[in-house]
């Protein structure tokens, strides 16, 4: 849910004629979502938006499903996912339903033969490492370790890395993805009890304008297939634009962790949600300041959602034996809590300096072939005394 944002030339009344100095028209669109019903932007190009040349080939992307109905709890090892050159090559779904796409990609390459567009999905993603800028047709947006990205359903972009050494945790959401609602008051700004504020958002700068022609390569992920389009236009040939629907970032960094006397349950750590799943931050705190506390969390019983955690840097204070890129994944049906002298060491303790990217899931999680090869087939016994 970002803020009202503008970029470039735009005319003083919407849906108005807004000429070029050669008094040819600028193109109007309408970047929209639900209908007309949602966050919407309005854009103005060079160029007819429209001008396709020719379809090419379309490959079939849906992940591969292993498991489909699973009750053991898994730990993936992501750093075991080989680099590729190719962003999209790069990318390797892991878990999978109705909702969403759940994946890690280590590309080593920028993207510069071609643009991409996810006409199915919202995208969400982490950078664990790397750094580098996020080009889009309504400007660029750059990102460092740490940062979320989030690029909405239908917007083309580029991503352009700093280093070949890169790593990027990913979802795609079939839903929109906003921030938490109780967060918001009923206009759409950040409460005073928020985790984070608008000044915390990285919003797109330095409009990329192109007004050009040629053969140009647009990748459009549709369905599960990703589609190859030829376009006369140059994509980025945006003049100007106002609206809400853009791509923007915001640091893990960023987020201030609530805390309470006794141990505050997950709910506080939501940075961001859909009807279908939500994301939350586990970022370095003080620990819970009863003189009883017991700051490590209690177990609970995983009724309703797949749970899965995404390791990033630090020590985690409820579990043994894992390491940045280590993925844990939890699932309905089974309770589950921190490992055997973990519950007793945090007694005492002041801090965490933990950090990692929690997603739970109302509706079960499906393993992929890709996640059943890097699991390392032993976590669901980690509890045993």
């Amino acid at each position: 849910m970002p803020i009202y944002h503008k970029l470039g030339r735009i005319p003083p009344k919407r849906h108005t004629q807004f000429r070029k100095p050669d008094d040819s028209l600028f193109f109007e669109q309408l970047f929209g979502t639900i209908g007309f019903d949602g966050m919407s932007s309005l854009l103005y190009h060079h160029r007819r938006p429209t001008m396709v040349t020719d379809i090419a080939e379309s490959i079939d992307a849906s992940p591969r499903i292993a498991v489909d109905k699973n009750i053991h709890s898994k730990k993936l090892l992501t750093f075991d996912v080989a680099p590729k050159r190719d962003y999209l090559e790069a990318r390797e779904p892991l878990m999978v339903n109705g909702d969403l796409i759940i994946g890690v990609a280590a590309p080593q390459q920028s993207m510069r033969d071609y643009f991409y567009k996810n006409a199915s999905a919202d995208e969400l993603l982490f950078v664990h490492r790397g750094s580098g800028t996020l080009r889009t047709l309504v400007g660029s947006i750059p990102f460092e370790y740490g940062d979320y990205l989030v690029i909405p359903r239908g917007m083309i972009y580029q991503i352009e890395f700093d280093t070949t050494d890169n790593r990027l945790l990913y979802v795609e959401s079939f839903t929109p993805i906003y921030t938490p609602k109780k967060y918001r008051n009923w206009f759409g700004q950040l409460l005073e009890h928020s985790p984070y504020c608008e000044r915390d958002y990285k919003l797109p700068q330095d409009l990329e304008t192109h007004d050009e022609t040629g053969d140009f390569l647009l990748k459009i992920k549709k369905q599960g297939m990703l589609h190859h389009l030829h376009y006369q236009a140059h994509p980025f040939d945006v003049v100007g634009w106002d609206g809400y629907n853009y791509p923007y970032g915001f640091s893990i960094h960023n987020f201030e962790p609530i805390t309470g006397r006794v141990h505050q349950p997950p709910p506080v750590h939501e940075t961001f949600e859909t009807s279908a799943f939500v994301v939350c931050s586990f970022c370095p705190r003080l620990y819970d300041y009863h003189p009883q506390a017991i700051p490590a969390p209690y177990n609970h019983s995983n009724i309703d959602s797949d749970e899965m955690l995404y390791y990033v840097d630090g020590d985690f204070m409820s579990r043994t034996g894992v390491a940045p890129g280590n993925i844990s994944l939890h699932p309905a049906g089974i309770p589950h809590g921190p490992h055997p002298g973990t519950y007793e060491k945090s007694i005492g303790q002041k801090e965490t300096l933990e950090l990692a990217v929690m997603i739970d899931t109302f509706r079960p999680l499906m393993l992929t072939e890709n996640a059943m090869r890097i699991d390392d087939r032993q976590y669901y016994k980690s509890w045993i005394e």
